[in-house]
């Protein structure tokens, strides 16, 4: 089975041809990241208008570089939520057109369901399938829009449940807003983590609080030390050289602290000795290598997709899509756009005793 896969719920054009296995036959992404710099963040009508402009072009090169055309295919997977609205209705316009016109199933994809199965995909150089987690596993899924910890029981969406979420800011996103706090520029996440490499944590760590850390809690929240970061410059002034590389290597110790520290009890907790990283988060370096030390200290298999399955892409949508056509699901042409996953939440958004 050979599907195409169109993702365009935020600020890259994408689109792959995937088989049922989750191999990647080809995999186009263009990136909206130079368009969006100037205002410090993602503009909803300037993504919408690159997606109309980019998405054509971007799925004629994806089905040239698998050597397949509309009329190989076995079915079109598309991006239907979560996502801006203007950019998730160019990706399913198209995704609708295409599966009409070549007659061939058309299948929605929640885009957050595309992020905690991306680990199966198989690229040049990734790991063999034996290597792929089993079922049920524990999923850290961070990203700039979404920060969550789920058990993955299956692929479908009623095997998956969520475990704690973020109240406020996902981690990406406040990577993103310190970055600009800093005068990093966007986005922040990258230039964050490269400065953070060479910084000493423990010079800023009076600037920087721990993120929520009541050891029962399986939830975030990183509007506090965004907050702090910001009054600590508003004292002190944007830091520069090395003062600048010990403050980006407290901020991101103390959420990647976090993120590690929660998702290993999630684990333990539900007994579950399979861990994986998703989201373009997990692209993070010193996420990468604390996750790995501590499932290596509580003897838990860590399971971390490459760079290019970590952030938005199409493959993951094809693959996700290709499960469904597998199960024999189908969606019609009436398929609409929505800003919300249809993955259940558990976490309140906002402040207050739980």
């Amino acid at each position: 089975m050979r599907v195409l896969g169109i993702e365009t719920s935020c600020d890259e054009t994408a689109a792959a041809v995937v088989t049922e296995g989750g191999d990647v036959l080809s995999d186009v992404v263009r990136s909206q990241v130079a368009l969006h710099a100037p205002y410090g963040g993602v503009v909803p009508e300037v993504a919408a208008r690159d997606h109309a402009r980019a998405v054509v072009p971007v799925v004629r090169e994806a089905l040239a570089r698998a050597g397949v055309t509309a009329a190989d295919l076995d079915g079109v997977a598309v991006t239907s939520r979560p996502g801006l609205a203007g950019a998730l209705l160019v990706g399913l316009q198209t995704a609708k057109g295409l599966a009409w016109a070549a007659g061939k199933p058309l299948v929605g994809v929640d885009h957050l369901v595309g992020h905690l199965l991306a680990v199966f995909l198989q690229r040049d150089g990734a790991p063999e399938p034996d290597e792929r987690p089993a079922f049920p596993y524990v999923a850290l899924l961070a990203s700039g829009g979404h920060t969550a910890i789920y058990r993955v029981d299956g692929p479908a969406l009623g095997a998956i449940r969520e475990l704690g979420a973020t109240r406020d800011d996902a981690a990406g996103e406040a990577f993103d807003k310190v970055a600009k706090l800093l005068g990093l520029g966007y986005p922040g996440g990258p230039v964050v983590d490269r400065l953070a490499a060479d910084g000493d944590a423990a010079a800023a760590a009076e600037a920087v609080p721990a993120v929520m850390a009541r050891k029962e809690s399986l939830e975030f929240s990183f509007s506090g030390i965004k907050s702090a970061v910001a009054r600590h410059v508003a004292k002190r002034g944007r830091p520069e050289g090395q003062a600048l590389n010990d403050l980006c290597a407290a901020f991101q110790g103390a959420v990647v602290d976090a993120l590690v520290q929660k998702t290993v009890r999630a684990a333990r907790a539900e007994g579950i000795e399979r861990v994986v990283l998703a989201g373009g988060v997990a692209a993070n370096r010193g996420l990468r290598a604390k996750m790995a030390a501590a499932c290596a200290r509580r003897g838990l298999g860590l399971f971390v997709p490459p760079f290019a399955s970590c952030t938005d892409n199409g493959a993951m949508i094809a693959y996700a899509g290709a499960l469904r056509l597998a199960a024999g699901e189908r969606d019609t042409l009436d398929l609409a756009p929505e800003t919300r996953t249809a993955l259940p939440r558990v976490t309140r958004k906002g402040g207050g005793v739980r």
